[in-house]
């Protein structure tokens, strides 16, 4: 059997990264090849490592002013590990246009909020201020505009009397790590119909 070859980009602590690396075992149709981070102290560099997974750093801080510079940056790396699937776990930097188009139907990323809602930051304040009964989380093929494309999986929480954005994402955060996982095996089958969990 061939697998398919995913790379996870990763800003921080890496989470839904560690998810989706331990759920590639056994009959996954895919399997990691590489953790990239934005950010040499990414606290998920050292877990990619300690599960054998190769990394890499491309530090955007060098690049001030200078996305294409980063983007290529990005893409050697990519380039050398051939990866068929990349999915952005965390990954704080908002790709180009071009980036994206040379993926295109390859790459996956997981938002919090139940798309199309709340597309950028500061999600679970912004559901709490619009008094939503229930939040969430998407996983959707990314596309040149920002948290749009389509879904490919979405998980739904109630919002509780009393929560703040912190238990909001906690909760929804448990969510990512069912839902990404999910969504990944599937789409790494060739299965693009989406994945509702609640």
């Amino acid at each position: 059997m061939t697998h398919e070859r995913v790379a996870i980009l990763i800003s921080g602590s890496g989470s839904n990264m560690v998810t989706l690396a331990d759920s590639m075992v056994g009959d996954h149709p895919a399997r990691p090849v590489l953790v990239l981070s934005n950010r040499p102290d990414a606290g998920g560099l050292e877990k990619a490592a300690a599960r054998g997974i190769p990394t890499a750093v491309v530090d955007h801080r060098p690049f001030k002013g200078d996305r294409a510079g980063f983007e290529a940056a990005l893409q050697a790396v990519l380039d050398a590990a051939r990866p068929d699937i990349i999915c952005l776990a965390g990954f704080m930097r908002v790709l180009s246009a071009d980036f994206v188009q040379h993926w295109q139907g390859r790459i996956l990323n997981i938002h919090p909020s139940l798309l199309p809602k709340y597309r950028g930051l500061d999600t679970h304040a912004r559901a709490l201020a619009a008094g939503e009964s229930e939040a969430g989380c998407t996983v959707h093929e990314v596309t040149p505009a920002l948290d749009d494309g389509p879904v490919l999986g979405q998980a739904t929480v109630p919002v509780r009397p009393g929560d703040t954005p912190e238990t909001l994402a906690a909760r929804v955060l448990e969510q990512e790590h069912r839902l990404y996982p999910e969504v990944l095996r599937r789409f790494a089958a060739g299965d693009r119909r989406p994945v509702m969990l609640n």
